[in-house]
């Protein structure tokens, strides 16, 4: 199975819920290589703490780099969180890192950082993360998505950008993260009018649901 990477068309939206259930069901392997806004003292309720429950491992601070290699304090964008810290991200070896990744475990789930056209670096987005991937590994995307108000806009911009990069995603998760203006069943339903072959499964908060098969 070529590795599975989880992007969004935002922040905050539910990405982290939704790799964990993946990982989850699948028994996967699950990596989020870049994490910003992270310290100790928040730790255990951080994106690689949920992603440490999910494959049964302690919880701890010092395991956070079983998934998170590049971590970083400031709650910004990948290159501005670096730049605070005068570091840089090399996007080279943070591909190099996933491809070895997806050698040796077989399901990987790599789950990205923000939304599909968020910076890593001087000249590269998470969208180059996953060309390069697909590149090389091949890649199994999933589009998570919100139930606000402007999410439909905002999902069928991000799908047909990848689709133009020809990394179309397995599936559409309508994540409800915060509650919406409308059900999250009738926003997923619209969504899936416009989103051609592309799955679109709504995933209600506090809920899951079961995605095993579309990969």
């Amino acid at each position: 199975m070529p590795p599975i990477f989880v992007t969004s068309s935002g922040t905050e939206i539910g990405k982290t819920y939704v790799s964990a259930m993946l990982t989850r069901e699948l028994k996967a392997r699950v990596i989020k290589p870049l994490v910003s806004g992270l310290d100790e003292e928040t730790f255990p309720e951080s994106d690689p703490a949920e992603l440490l429950a999910a494959m049964g491992e302690p919880v701890t601070y010092e395991n956070a780099g079983l998934v998170s290699r590049w971590r970083f304090k400031a709650a910004l964008s990948p290159d501005m969180a670096a730049t605070r810290e005068g570091r840089v991200i090399d996007f080279d070896e943070l591909v190099e890192e996933c491809v070895a990744a997806a050698r040796a475990h077989d399901p990987l789930l790599i789950e990205g950082v923000g939304g599909l056209m968020v910076p890593l670096d001087g000249k590269h987005l998470v969208l180059d993360w996953m060309k390069a991937l697909n590149g090389k590994t091949g890649l199994a995307p999933v589009l998570v998505v919100g139930a606000y108000l402007g999410t439909i806009s905002h999902t069928l911009t991000t799908l047909a950008v990848m689709r133009a990069e020809g990394i179309v995603p397995r599936v559409i998760v309508v994540s409800e993260a915060a509650p919406g203006p409308v059900p999250v069943e009738e926003t997923a339903e619209t969504i899936a009018r416009f989103a051609g072959d592309v799955p679109v499964r709504a995933l209600p908060r506090g809920e899951t649901v079961s995605l095993a098969g579309l990969f």
